[in-house]
């Protein structure tokens, strides 16, 4: 049970290895957000071409493969298993009785490929892929990719921006992008102090997480005899619990820093020394920040393939 300790998820590792490190918390956030929003009303090949980004920049970064090997594995098994689920399990069918009119009569009307066609290429054509009494089609492939390229790519790009990253770092960085949010009297220098303590005891949170799966398998918990209602309520159940420990961790240690006299500290004590860097760092975070500017341009351009 102590598989969580082996998988360094959303825990910074000190190190000056990779140029990753080197980069700007500012351009680390708009690179996280990049890889967030794009996907959403995105076609197959800008998802699939965003993972390939996204192993091909884990790759050079310069980080030891030691820190995320572990990680991407599970999160590559995690996504093909809910990919799968996806494409499998039955969605349901429009109702066929009711009387449309035909798209053929509508001009102008780009037609698509029949949902039951998975691929076409000139005269070859892949159809259903029947599999016992489930079938594969257009339809349901699209979901199980979409399901398995956004686990990995949302997952994945923040675990690489918290390995790489000070929780103080990503403190001033947040406080820096929510800058407008403090003129209409959002207390942000709470919310982000709030935020760095939150980073600092995720470990904690981490091991309550496995000390909740523990208890679990200690009591030999039958999901099968529970039944779906039961089990989904039982699920449901451990995320709120895992929730408000993130949240109780965050005010006891709030709390208790201001009981030994300590006060909130505004983000500009964290400001990296990144910031003012050398000519080389610079050079870096304009190079990411004109790809950054490619890539959005990009997906403007050719994301609905």
């Amino acid at each position: 049970m102590d598989w969580l300790r082996q998988i360094p998820i959303g825990q910074y590792v000190d190190g000056q290895e990779g140029w990753l490190r080197c980069l700007d918390p500012r351009l680390k956030f708009a690179w996280v957000l990049m890889f967030l929003l794009t996907p959403v009303l995105a076609g197959p090949i800008w998802r699939v071409g965003l993972v390939l980004g996204l192993l091909l920049v884990t790759g050079v970064s310069g980080l030891p493969p030691r820190l995320w090997w572990r990680s991407l594995l599970f999160l590559a098994a995690l996504g093909c298993g809910i990919g799968l689920l996806a494409m499998l399990l039955p969605t349901g069918d429009p109702g066929a009785s009711l009387s449309l009119r035909s798209a053929r009569e509508v001009p102008g009307l780009l037609l698509q490929a029949p949902s039951w066609e998975l691929l076409k290429l000139g005269p070859l054509q892949l159809g259903p892929i029947q599999l016992g009494p489930l079938v594969v089609d257009r339809r349901s492939a699209e979901l199980g990719l979409n399901s398995a390229t956004l686990i990995v790519t949302v997952v994945h790009s923040v675990n690489l921006m918290l390995l790489s990253t000070p929780s103080e770092d990503l403190m001033w960085a947040l406080r820096w992008w929510l800058a407008p949010l403090a003129w209409l009297g959002v207390p942000m220098d709470r919310l982000s102090f709030q935020l760095l303590l939150a980073l600092r005891f995720l470990p904690l949170v981490q091991e309550e997480l496995q000390n909740l799966l523990r208890s679990l398998a200690s009591r030999a918990v039958n999901l099968r005899r529970l039944g779906f209602k039961a089990s989904f309520g039982l699920v449901l159940a451990v995320g709120e619990r895992l929730l408000a420990n993130i949240l109780l961790r965050a005010e006891q240690g709030a709390e208790a820093l201001l009981a030994r006299g300590g006060v909130w500290l505004p983000a500009e004590a964290f400001r990296p020394g990144s910031v003012s860097a050398a000519a080389g760092q610079r050079a870096l975070n304009w190079l990411s920040a004109l790809l950054l500017v490619l890539v959005i341009g990009l997906r403007g351009r050719y994301g609905d393939l």
